[in-house]
């Protein structure tokens, strides 16, 4: 089974799922699969913010399927239940882009609090783990399924500071990759029902913190925009070419 499409746009037909949806990353990538034809499943446990997040996407985009829905990623059954309802209502899932984030460091590695871990284990892997197993086999039935995780550079190169955020993402990635793997056995000798991979950013920015900080560069951090213009090209290359590969929109360390 392969997407369906009319022409209008890329992804026209397609049916994608986003988790996190509600921060800037998640508004970015809202509005550019609504512009690219696909209805809009969106996630978030901030039911007010992520009101607005699929007001925008679909007030930008006018005639745009852009729905939301308030769900606990950190629950297994309700991620599940996300995706059968999901699969029920559409009558497929063909993305799920998993934009769940959060951060916590110190100033050395010695200060280091592990309550920082017990959090980034439940927003950074946990999320992970739960929306991979729910939507694994969606994705599979879609035909050109694609689970996308953005993760970040600090995963292959942690520093002092910043160990339990980047071993939480590196963790993620291995999860995905799994993933991965499991898309290419159930694809044998042929193509791979789907595709798992990683989108790996330094850090993101958007318009509001230009705007705070004028005189910043940002250097190699990557614009949210361009954030969803990857994700949605993602679907313009073969299950094949994409399952179990680390796209990176900065510079490789």
């Amino acid at each position: 089974m392969s997407i369906p499409s009319n022409g209008n746009g890329p992804l026209e037909g397609a049916v994608v799922a986003v988790a996190g949806a509600a921060g800037p990353a998640g508004r970015a990538t809202l509005l550019r699969l609504a512009e690219a034809g696909a209805t809009v499943v969106a996630s978030d446990a901030d039911a007010a913010r992520l009101a607005e997040a699929v007001d925008a996407a679909r007030y930008a985009h006018g005639g745009a399927t852009v729905t939301g829905d308030t769900v606990d990623l950190l629950d297994l059954d309700a991620a599940r239940a996300w995706a059968d309802r999901t699969e029920k209502e559409f009558g497929r899932i063909d993305g799920l882009v998993h934009l769940v984030g959060g951060w916590r460091g110190s100033a050395t590695f010695a200060e280091t609090d592990l309550a920082d871990w017990d959090l980034l284990e439940k927003l950074l892997i946990r999320t992970v783990q739960h929306t991979s197993l729910a939507f694994e086999g969606p994705l599979a039935r879609s035909g050109n399924g694609r689970y996308l995780l953005i993760s970040a550079a600090g995963a292959s190169q942690p520093t002092a500071g910043n160990a339990a955020y980047a071993a939480s993402k590196a963790a993620a990635e291995a999860w995905t990759l799994a993933l991965a793997d499991s898309f290419r056995k159930a694809g044998g000798e042929g193509a791979p029902p789907a595709a798992a991979a990683v989108l790996v950013v330094k850090a993101l920015v958007h318009d509001a913190m230009r705007a705070e900080r004028p005189n910043a560069k940002f250097a190699g951090f990557t614009d949210v925009k361009d954030l969803a213009e990857a994700i949605t090209g993602v679907w313009e290359k073969p299950a094949q070419e994409v399952n179990g590969t680390r796209l990176w929109l900065t510079p490789q360390p």
